[in-house]
């Protein structure tokens, strides 16, 4: 699909990774300001949305899990190779599990996971059910300790810098928000895929049981406490031509862990960057997501970032198979089901290769 996308196509992808305008006609605004009609706008963000190849993978909010009270964690685990597909089908069938993927390590199979404040089994119960039910041979818990940069947005127009918008934040720095029935309600609504129409917070307003006003200036609220973290499209990265995403590990001293993630956060091709635990066994404390067209770039990009932060202990896994990537959907019951059923749920996304 990336090569049939026009300089249009590029210049509108990036419009909408920088930001969905929070007013009752986006597509409009974003018409104005690229200087295109509107009806054009809305073809192409539907030709370009709404098939499992399609390059946008979903409009909408992306909320800060843990200011929602939500519980959060990457993990790592061990799984015999013979026994892997079946794990991963047993592991993505937890609604809370968002990106499932395969990896290049004794480590094989990495996965995040996120259980709601009223979570009966908590993470460690879950991992310790998840490793029961698939036959993992190991689970280690990796949560992030420091948050250095997060948001994936990739540079299609040749605009400008494609690092994301938000300034970095502390990992779990934000209060836990006290949010009403009310609030959770819009939340359901506003983390739904935005349709390409004209007005379509109408239909989401309609669903939360609120005015178009009322839902939009919650949605601005969300977004300058920090809860919501932007409203923005999320594209398959294959399908715009990024063909490899590695996950930079590295083994940094104590002393020098903030000036290392600050000088990788810098990098545009560093979508993440985490402090994380390390272990006699996993040395490795700092995590750097970055994302090229091929493998060759993604080691320019780890090789610029040791010579210029002087660590040159690191190490790539690069993931071979995209087992699940969704977005969690919060405040809706699907995890409570889960842990009330004890059994795990078919898998929502087919495994893809990702080479």
């Amino acid at each position: 699909m990336s090569t049939d996308l026009t300089e249009i196509d590029r210049r509108l992808l990036d419009q909408l990774q920088r930001g969905i305008p929070l007013v009752e006609e986006p597509f409009a605004e974003i018409a104005r300001r690229m200087e295109l009609d509107e009806g054009q706008v809305l073809s192409r963000v539907r030709e370009l949305s709404g098939t499992p190849k399609s390059p946008i993978r979903q409009i909408g909010a992306i909320f800060d899990s843990r200011a929602l009270g939500y519980q959060s964690c990457l993990v790592a685990s061990k799984v015999e190779p013979g026994r892997l597909a079946d794990a991963a089908a047993i592991i993505g069938g937890h609604p809370g599990v968002s990106h499932n993927y395969r990896r290049e390590h004794a480590y094989n199979l990495w996965f995040t996971l996120a259980v709601p404040p009223d979570s009966k089994l908590g993470l460690q119960g879950t991992i310790d059910r998840l490793q029961e039910q698939s036959g993992a041979l190991q689970m280690r818990l990796l949560p992030s300790l420091k948050l250095y940069k997060i948001g994936v947005r990739f540079d299609l127009s040749g605009e400008g810098d494609a690092s994301p918008t938000a300034p970095p934040a502390e990992a779990g720095g934000l209060a836990k928000a006290q949010l009403t029935e009310l609030d959770k309600r819009m939340i359901r609504a506003l983390q739904k895929h935005l349709e390409p129409v004209g007005r379509p917070f109408d239909e989401l307003a309609c669903e939360a049981g609120v005015t178009v006003r009322c839902l939009l200036a919650a949605a601005h609220e969300y977004l300058e406490s920090g809860l919501m973290r932007r409203f923005s499209a999320v594209l398959r990265h294959r399908e715009v031509g990024v063909c490899a995403n590695a996950m930079g590990v590295w083994v940094v001293p104590p002393e020098q862990q903030d000036a290392f993630g600050e000088t990788a956060a810098s990098f545009s091709a560093v979508s993440h960057c985490y402090l994380r635990p390390s272990f006699p066994d996993w040395p490795y404390s700092l995590f750097t997501m970055v994302h090229g067209k091929t493998r060759d770039d993604c080691e320019a990009t780890l090789r610029s970032i040791s010579a210029a932060t002087g660590i040159a202990d690191y190490t790539s896994l690069y993931s071979t198979v995209e087992y699940k990537k969704v977005r969690v959907r919060y405040f809706v019951g699907d995890i409570e089901a889960w842990e009330a059923g004890g059994e795990a749920a078919a898998p929502a996304v087919v495994a893809s290769a990702t080479r």
